[in-house]
């Protein structure tokens, strides 16, 4: 009996030693592979910039990230069932995060043809599991730039001037518009769903002589076409700028660097000339900016009006000299009208359109914006009082605020302006209903537009 007992509990821990050897064997073997799983992972791919299309040599930037590296990457273009390949790794990359720019296109794969396409990369980790991932765009190929047709035209310009081109683009592309030196103006599509496309455009105030303003078109491939308007600037009508001494007193700089700079400290006359200065540009470009805030369409329909019974005090691009204490201690251009009536007169619209802003703006002090569509937009500086909010619907003629002298201004008046995609440029030719139908109405639909 006993012997039959001690038999069974030997054969009991043999099998349980047979077990734990198993299940260390097992162990043995799994936790490897488990490591290798769980440290193993897959690619992870994606394009910084998108590509639309590709033309002779676009470039390319691939991002890729995994925790082990990449032991191979690849960006092939597939076309009418064929691939391909563009670029690949030259050797396997350990860092986790790796970025490659290359080019594609018909420089280096000569079998493209315009039209349809997809653009492919291929990236395998440089882990012991090798997993693959991909990444897929639908691209277009554009070997042929775009072509112009643009207006015979005469067209008649000066200094701080708009004026309107029309023209028509064929081919592939995906931005057009007229170029000035430096400053670009968007096309619109013809107004009544006629056929080309337009451009307002303008020959800013400090533009070079003889610059020729160019049409353009471009697309994504990096095609770009341009071709001559047909201009001339009649020297009777260039404008002449003035020169203005403009007077600071203390009292005048104390009010601008209270209201525009109540906490800064140290030498009140450079806190003035940095708001002059710093705070001028800065107000610049928000008011530029607003150009992205347009309506593709014409918002009015009569000639801009200028604020009834105002007098000038300042034109547009007036140079002044600021003169303290018999110093001139800066200078800057006036880009608008001063237009003074009486102390908190009602500023009135100068045409129909929608607000685009309503609300303090530094050296402007309080000051609003309204939109008439296609870049264009108007501006009213300095009021006491703001009576209309940005989205607002703005009729001819109505008042919107009253007059005052916020900012930087020295008396009541209303500073008055306009800007044409963000450029400001001279407003009298639109307070011109002839120069509106010759420039304007005549060349494309400007519905309802009076005399």
């Amino acid at each position: 009996m006993f012997s039959n007992t001690a038999s069974a509990s030997a054969a009991g821990l043999q099998l349980a030693v047979r077990k734990v050897l198993v299940a260390v064997i097992a162990i043995a073997v799994l936790l490897p592979i488990a490591i290798v799983l769980v440290r193993s992972a897959t690619p992870v791919l994606d394009l910084p910039s998108p590509v639309a299309s590709i033309g002779q040599a676009t470039s390319i930037t691939l991002h890729v990230r995994d925790p082990r590296g990449v032991r191979k990457v690849e960006a092939f273009v597939e076309q009418n069932g064929a691939r391909f390949p563009v670029w690949q790794l030259a050797q396997p990359s350990t860092a986790a995060d790796n970025t490659w720019s290359f080019q594609a296109g018909t420089k280096t794969t000569p079998q493209l043809r315009d039209g349809q396409a997809k653009l492919i990369f291929e990236a395998t980790s440089n882990d012991l599991l090798r997993r693959t991932a991909a990444l897929e765009r639908d691209v277009t190929v554009v070997t042929q730039p775009p072509t112009l047709s643009v207006d015979s035209e005469q067209h008649y310009l000066y200094l701080g001037m708009a004026d309107l081109a029309t023209f028509n683009v064929s081919g592939s592309w995906t931005a057009a518009g007229v170029r000035v030196g430096d400053q670009t103006y968007r096309a619109w599509p013809m107004p009544g769903g006629k056929p080309g496309l337009f451009s307002l455009f303008a020959f800013a105030w400090n533009m070079p002589a003889g610059t020729i303003p160019q049409v353009f078109a471009s697309n994504a491939a990096g095609n770009d076409v341009t071709s001559p308007i047909t201009v001339q600037f009649p020297k009777k009508e260039q404008p002449k700028y003035t020169v203005h001494d403009l007077q600071v007193s203390d009292a005048f700089l104390q009010k601008v660097i209270g209201e525009l700079d109540p906490n800064g400290s140290g030498d009140p006359v450079a806190r003035f000339v940095r708001i002059n200065n710093e705070m001028r540009r800065a107000n610049n470009k928000t008011l530029s900016d607003l150009r992205l805030k347009t309506a593709d369409r014409f918002l009015f329909s009569q000639p801009f009006a200028r604020q009834a019974h105002s007098q000038a005090e300042a034109s547009f691009a007036d140079l002044r000299n600021y003169i303290y204490q018999g110093k001139k201690i800066d200078q800057q251009v006036h880009l608008g009208y001063d237009l003074a009536v009486t102390q908190h007169v009602g500023v009135e619209a100068s045409n129909d359109g929608r607000v685009v802003y309503a609300a303090p703006l530094g050296i402007y002090g309080n000051c609003i914006v309204v939109d008439h569509g296609y870049g264009l937009q108007t501006i009213y500086g300095h009021l006491s009082h703001i009576g209309v909010h940005e989205g607002d619907l703005v009729k001819r003629g109505q008042v919107m605020g009253q007059s005052g002298m916020t900012g930087m201004a020295g008396g009541d008046h209303i500073h008055f302006a306009m800007q044409l995609d963000g450029v400001q440029i001279d407003p009298k030719e639109w307070w011109d209903s002839h120069w509106i139908q010759d420039h304007v109405a005549r060349r494309v639909d400007l519905p309802g537009f009076t005399k």
